[in-house]
């Protein structure tokens, strides 16, 4: 897979690095001369330029690159790059660095970018699926906001306790895709029991995020428990229904 990557700085280079150790034609665009041949990226090519300039993306013949990483320390300079290399040459997939959290909206389809990687954003959502037990944490943003992989950390008093996965109705829009249990990794079934101190990762979408939360949330429980009817636990969304829908 050709990879073009712009801008050899910190973040750029650890990225060709990992790229060349699975061995992937790697080109490194930047402005410095003095980063070429930096220490660990022996294979890599190199071009120095402005890669806002579209002679400069002509000469990395961007037409044939699978993926473009637009990995600067400038957003300007990550969105203008991302939105020529969608629609100027044609690339199929663009990533793009966000620095500063307040851009994170503008790094979407509109300018180019299939996959925008925050990384404050991640760093935070690493510090909170570490400490945050009880509470639903955003890991990564997928399909350009759209979509997203969140994290739940079962509290050993939690009201799912001892409930299977298919005994519970997901929102509409939330997929349990793994349970990660004592370090080991499961696909979860219908019969998997979950247990206090399971982490539960979804895929689900950011307007499903809110409901998911709800349901897992103490609050749901207790609303289920002061209502004292069939009712009040189906709205906490707990119980076993005929067709709850899990696995389609």
């Amino acid at each position: 897979m050709k990879v073009v990557i712009v801008g050899a700085g910190s973040v750029g280079s650890s990225i060709a690095r990992e790229l060349l150790a699975h061995k992937h034609d790697i080109l490194l665009i930047d402005l410095k001369p003095e980063v070429i041949g930096r220490s660990g990226l022996r294979g890599a090519h190199w071009l120095v330029g402005d890669a806002c300039e579209l002679s400069t993306l002509q000469g990395a013949k961007l037409v044939d690159a699978d993926v473009v990483v637009s990995a600067t320390g400038d957003d300007k300079v990550n969105l203008v790059v991302s939105l020529l290399a969608k629609t100027e040459f044609g690339v199929g997939r663009t990533v793009g660095r966000v620095n500063n959290p307040k851009n994170d909206w503008m790094f979407n389809d509109s300018w180019g970018v299939d996959v925008a990687v925050n990384t404050p954003q991640l760093m935070t959502a690493l510090v909170e699926e570490a400490v945050e037990i009880g509470d639903l944490v955003r890991l990564l943003t997928l399909q350009t906001g759209v979509s997203a992989l969140v994290e739940f950390t079962v509290p050993h008093d939690s009201h799912v306790i001892g409930l299977t996965v298919g005994d519970i109705r997901w929102p509409e829009d939330s997929t349990l895709v793994a349970i990660l249990r004592d370090h080991a990794p499961i696909t979860p079934s219908r019969d998997d029991v979950i247990d206090g101190g399971d982490e539960l990762f979804f895929v689900t979408t950011i307007a499903a995020e809110d409901e998911l939360r709800a349901l897992l949330s103490p609050e749901s429980a207790q609303a289920a428990d002061d209502s004292g009817d069939p009712e009040g636990a189906q709205a906490a969304e707990v119980q076993a229904p005929e067709d709850d829908g899990f696995g389609g």
